[in-house]
């Protein structure tokens, strides 16, 4: 009987939540989704200094956002918790003192000072830094005299020599390791706190995780996590490790490419589903050509042996391109609300809004979705609808409005405007489709004119929405302020 796939994200919440370690998360949630498998969600929280139950909410709160769901682990519960680093010491020790007994750990007293002093010493002589094993074959008189000296230990792992460490990842084929390169490492700190490598190897283990699907940057504690798995006679993964992202100038991501936590991008007023999109394309490639896709288009589409082992590129620009198509499918209600902490940041619109202003501003920001990728862009685009004061964009702009015909044009609008009782888009294209016939002139010769008079500028909205938005009375004072400018 085929064992059943079981993936597992395993975060650290030292931080904000990692686009990267998104990516990682949503690589995991796709296999495990398209094979009827099941996502872990466990926290590493071993790092004592720097982890928080902020960042632990954080986490959690940035993947279900993001639609990222998991079947086991915090919140959910399940048949191998528990979940949480933390609560499961009593469970490593039990395996630490097997491997004390057998003789395949140790007791190692060195100092830090020590240590640092060997390795700087190898550093110098050109050698890759490693520990040399100086309390390998301790005697009981030397471990009794450093226990005297009140020195604290850690626990080693003894790591067999002359071994090749061969597995078959399911990114990188065949990788292989000599154990010679490895040197007998800490498995145990000082403070009775199991350090990544070998916690790891047991949650692994013990919660029956079939594949291990992480960043490339793990490739390297591999080696060491298999000869835990060995030594302990625990059932080895598969392994994957996913590319780096790096920024469009090829060094590692980092803030100076823009943001980098999840958080960030839904503060910006970014999609999940753009998001998602988005992720998913890094490292991965479709069988065609589409760039746009559904999470259950992804899930059907996702497989491992199409993510590449070569760096992905973090595009902003291709991230916006995807974020906008989905922005010009949301309904503008929801994208004024993404908007709205950006439009009161830049005093556009008071803390508290009227049903009435609610209502204007949802039509507003339905005219602008088109031309935003993000909600946070909203403030670039918006000034036309609130600030009454036009000037001229452009040279070119003025120099349209001297033409001959203005004044015959400009006339004719504002009194045929100032005759509405309600002002609406069929009347406002009514009203410049007969001045175009009865002046006989071609659109672009009225069109143009009235957007510069009412705007300043020659593109944005549709004009016969955006008079509506602006209203009669604004609109006619615009004109006149402009006109005057000439």
């Amino acid at each position: 009987m085929q064992q059943e796939l079981r993936v597992r994200f395993a975060p650290s919440p030292t931080g904000p939540f990692h686009i990267g370690g998104a990516r990682s998360a949503l690589f995991n949630w796709l296999l495990a989704r398209k094979v009827g498998g099941k996502l872990i969600l466990r926290i590493e929280d071993t790092d004592l200094e720097r982890s928080t139950k902020e960042s632990e909410e954080n986490i959690k709160a940035s993947l279900r956002w993001l639609g990222i769901d998991w079947d086991e682990g915090i919140d959910v519960g399940g048949d191998y918790g528990p979940y949480r680093q933390t609560e499961r010491l009593d469970i490593y020790r039990q395996y630490t003192e097997k491997l004390l007994a057998s003789g395949q750990a140790y007791h190692c007293y060195c100092s830090e000072e020590e240590l640092d002093a060997e390795r700087q010493e190898q550093m110098n002589k050109g050698e890759n830094p490693h520990y040399t094993g100086r309390c390998r074959e301790l005697s009981q008189a030397d471990r009794d005299r450093f226990i005297a000296e009140g020195r604290k230990s850690t626990v080693r792992f003894r790591v067999p020599d002359n071994q090749q460490i061969v597995f078959k990842d399911m990114v990188r084929d065949t990788v292989s390791f000599d154990s010679n390169g490895v040197g007998d490492f800490v498995i145990v700190k000082s403070d009775g706190i199991p350090v990544y490598n070998y916690a790891v190897v047991l949650d692994d283990a013990l919660m029956q995780i079939s594949h291990v699907i992480r960043a490339e940057e793990h490739l390297s504690n591999t080696p060491r996590q298999i000869l835990l798995y060995q030594a302990l006679n625990l059932s080895l993964p598969q392994f994957g490790h996913i590319s780096l992202i790096l920024g469009k100038d090829r060094s590692k991501m980092s803030k100076r490419h823009g943001a980098t936590s999840v958080e960030q991008y839904k503060n910006l007023g970014y999609l999940p589903e753009g998001i998602v999109n988005f992720l998913a394309l890094l490292g991965w490639a479709p069988p065609g050509e589409q760039e746009i896709f559904s999470p259950a288009e992804l899930i059907e589409q996702f497989s491992m042996d199409r993510v590449a082992k070569n760096p992905a590129v973090f595009d902003i620009d291709k991230l916006n391109y995807i974020n906008a198509h989905y922005i010009k499918q949301a309904s503008p209600e929801l994208v004024t609300e993404l908007a709205l902490p950006h439009l009161k940041a830049a005093g556009y619109v008071g803390e508290e809004l009227t049903a009435g202003q609610k209502e204007w501003l949802v039509k507003v920001v339905g005219e602008l979705q088109g031309y935003i990728s993000y909600a946070a862009q909203i403030t670039e685009h918006i000034d036309v609808f609130f600030n009454d004061n036009i000037e001229f964009e452009s040279e070119e702009a003025h120099e349209i409005m001297k033409d001959a015909d203005i004044p015959q044009v400009m006339e004719a609008f504002k009194t045929r405007l100032a005759a509405l009782e309600t002002v609406e888009p069929p009347a406002v294209q009514a009203i410049l489709k007969g001045i175009t016939k009865e002046l006989k002139l071609g659109g672009k010769k009225v069109y143009m004119p009235v957007r510069i008079a009412v705007t300043g500028k020659m593109h944005g909205p549709e004009l016969i929405n955006l008079v509506p938005l602006i209203g009669k009375e604004r609109t006619l004072a615009r004109m006149n302020g402009l006109l005057a400018k000439i």
